[in-house]
């Protein structure tokens, strides 16, 4: 029995890759970068928005600790949140279906404010009880903090709860916590050498399949 559903954001329920890289490039831009290949940003997504700006300033050859470097982004990254970014197709279908059954929750690296803003514009809040950012005291993927309230909250025991995203830092999540894993290998953040030893699901319609 499974008695609660984890979702990865980034990757798993939307695919966001397109404003993340706009928004990192404008950054280059304004501090007199390159722009870097769009491919080169999204394989840099995935462990918060801080680490994300080190490693995008670094890449284009720049300060990685500019002062005032995270706000900015965070403020042009606002300005473009939804220009391209959309659910992944049959999600919300998903998410429809599977909250009649189980809790669902959020739980992503992406900052608490720009998470909730960004589910509400994409009409997917009312899907989720709970959901947790990376700039929250549990810490972020993967450290297990997060998903482990997550579980408490719901009155689920880890082993009956299911993590499902789209990177080897949810996959590390899940392993920390205790909990089951489906990976999602059409996100953009799979990018396993091999396929790994665990549920995965092709499409969001595989999810159910996997969960059932």
């Amino acid at each position: 029995m499974i008695a609660l559903a984890v979702f990865d954001l980034d990757g798993t329920l939307v695919d966001s890759q397109q404003d993340l890289a706009n928004a990192a490039n404008a950054l280059v831009r304004e501090l007199g970068g390159s722009r870097l290949p769009d491919a080169d940003v999204v394989a840099m997504v995935g462990e918060g928005a801080a680490v994300l700006v080190r490693r995008v300033l670094a890449a284009a050859a720049l300060d990685p600790e500019t002062s005032g470097a995270l706000p900015r982004f965070l403020e042009l990254y606002d300005d473009r949140l939804i220009e391209n970014t959309a659910p992944y197709a049959g999600i919300p279908a998903v998410l429809e279906e599977l909250r009649s059954r189980v809790p669902l929750a959020v739980l992503t690296n992406k900052p608490q404010q720009v998470t909730d803003r960004l589910l509400g514009a994409l009409d997917l809040s009312r899907y989720f009880a709970h959901v947790i950012g990376g700039d929250t005291d549990l810490g972020r993927k993967p450290e297990p903090g997060g998903l482990l309230r997550l579980c408490a909250g719901a009155g689920a025991a880890p082993a009956d709860t299911v993590m499902v995203g789209d990177s080897s830092i949810d996959l590390e999540t899940a392993l920390r916590a205790g909990t089951r894993i489906v990976l999602t290998s059409y996100g953009f953040g799979y990018r396993f050498p091999r396929a790994p030893p665990y549920p995965t699901a092709s499409t969001p319609a595989e999810i159910l399949r996997r969960l059932r």
